[in-house]
């Protein structure tokens, strides 16, 4: 039988941080030696983190301006719709009026917009995920209180498990686990 390579057996390794500042400089470090597949875990927003790892997914706001467009023609094509084919006349007042139209139109181009967004930040992330290998880990619940995380996913090109965690030790954690692979529950 065959032995599980690195990149079946390993799902990353995960450096573990005391303070922000440490962790930005640890993102830095690592995107600049060549590391790609990266992650960071926070339990509050580190200004500058998002550029550090590269982040500019730009999906979410799309698809919100996208919803915002829906939303804002379905809106004022309902109105246009149901005065056309119902028409009523009120004191000669046009059948098209459109400053009339803008209050449902704007409601739900905010409607469409949220539920967008909401929407494609959940199908982006996967979300709801039940389980994930780094909640196995013990001291990963502190990523929600007081320690910051760094995770090289072992997917990255440039990840061997020796040599990558010999980089994550240089650069100062407080320590360095292996997250393993493990089976989603059923």
């Amino acid at each position: 039988m065959r032995e599980p390579s690195p990149q079946t057996d390993c799902f990353g390794l995960l450096a573990e941080f005391s303070r922000p500042e440490q962790l930005l400089d640890a993102v830095r470090r690592t995107r600049k030696t060549g590391y790609r597949r990266i992650e960071a875990y926070t339990p509050f927003p580190v200004e500058g983190l998002g550029e550090a790892l590269g982040f500019d997914d730009q999906r979410v706001p799309w698809a919100t301006f996208a919803g915002a467009v829906i939303g804002a023609a379905a809106g004022y094509g309902m109105q246009v719709y149901t005065n056309l084919d119902f028409p009523i006349d009120i004191g000669g007042r046009p059948l098209l009026a459109t400053p009339a139209f803008m209050l449902i139109t704007f409601e739900l181009s905010v409607l469409f917009a949220v539920t967008f967004a909401i929407g494609a930040m959940l199908v982006l992330n996967r979300l709801p995920r039940l389980h994930h290998p780094l909640f196995d880990l013990d001291r990963f619940h502190l990523a929600s209180s007081d320690r910051f995380f760094l995770v090289v996913f072992s997917d990255d090109d440039k990840f061997d498990r020796s040599r990558t965690r010999r980089f994550l030790d240089g650069l100062g954690p407080v320590r360095v686990d292996v997250v393993a692979h493990t089976e989603q529950p059923e």
